[in-house]
């Protein structure tokens, strides 16, 4: 991108005031913060954030004092009337989350959603984002790419996320794909997107990223599996997985040995198709009736 001498230059918080204002925080490094960031916190009458005590910190450390709201996940259907009402009767307010980019993962949608339906004039300081920062890192193509946030927390929501995202590669999705993931889950997470995946497939893990014990470990989506099954996970984490290869007949020939399994353990072919169908995320039509063919043509 590129622009002239006028629109790189740094401008006061009036010149572009906007009532309600998303401000990127500090991923780790408290440094991270830009000035335009904290002048947008400091101009507004009131400042949204997930927690308080995470969001007050930060704006005492640079001396700032202002009123904060609470707007999180279990509060924000609630409280998007009354900001609004605030927006509308002309109150100025910035929306940041704990850390990172607003709505990335963290509330806002609904708000920003009702401003813009309202003709409420939203604007935004970019900044820090773990997703794009373990993305630039990881070695992997970094576009396109795929952000599906937070995986489902139990085994089951997790392998139906997953197999939906394999059935999208199989239909030609080629695409990095990049989750976040809390630290005492990674290494169930790694092992279910290496069933889902496969082992061989091209990954990354970054943790405590910008800050001081910044890591970003590389390898397949087996090596990370086994490492962190065994070594203890500590920070935030983002996983980055690499776009699936041409798989001309590969995802059908997976499809056939999964179907062959099914069969051989006992599994009539209506159910063999149920249990592979939810396995990878295909259709249940779909496999049902490549299972007919199969078995019509006498199963090559």
């Amino acid at each position: 991108m590129s622009g002239d001498e006028t629109s790189l230059a740094i401008q006061p918080p009036e010149h572009a005031a906007a009532p309600l204002t998303l401000v990127a925080t500090p991923i780790g490094n408290l440094g991270d913060l830009s000035p335009r960031a904290l002048a947008a916190l400091r101009a507004a009458d009131a400042v949204l954030c997930e927690d308080t005590r995470v969001t007050g910190s930060l704006l005492a450390r640079h001396g700032v004092s202002v009123t904060l709201i609470p707007l999180h996940e279990h509060n924000e259907a609630a409280q998007v009337p009354k900001l609004m009402a605030r927006l509308q009767a002309g109150a100025r307010l910035a929306l940041a989350s704990d850390a990172g980019t607003p709505l990335m993962s963290d509330p806002g949608y609904r708000l920003v959603r009702a401003a813009i339906a309202a003709g409420v004039k939203v604007s935004a300081v970019p900044g820090p984002n773990a997703a794009v920062m373990a993305l630039t890192l990881s070695g992997l193509p970094p576009y396109p790419f795929l952000f599906a946030g937070f995986l489902g927390a139990r085994a089951g929501a997790r392998a139906a996320e997953l197999g939906r995202l394999r059935a999208a590669e199989r239909a030609g999705l080629s695409t990095t794909l990049v989750f976040y993931e809390a630290p005492h889950r990674v290494a169930e997470a790694l092992a279910a997107m290496a069933e889902a995946f496969g082992g061989d497939r091209p990954a990354a893990v970054a943790r405590e990223l910008t800050k001081r014990f910044e890591e970003v470990r590389r390898g397949t989506l087996g090596e990370l599996a086994a490492h962190y099954a065994a070594a203890e996970a500590r920070g935030e984490m983002v996983i980055v997985v690499g776009p699936a290869g041409e798989e001309a007949g590969a995802g059908e020939a997976d499809l056939d040995a999964r179907l062959d399994q099914a069969i051989a353990a006992g599994l009539s072919l209506r159910d063999a198709a149920a249990t592979v169908a939810e396995a990878t995320g295909l259709p249940r039509r779909q496999v049902y009736a490549r299972a007919l063919e199969r078995r019509n043509r006498g199963t090559e």
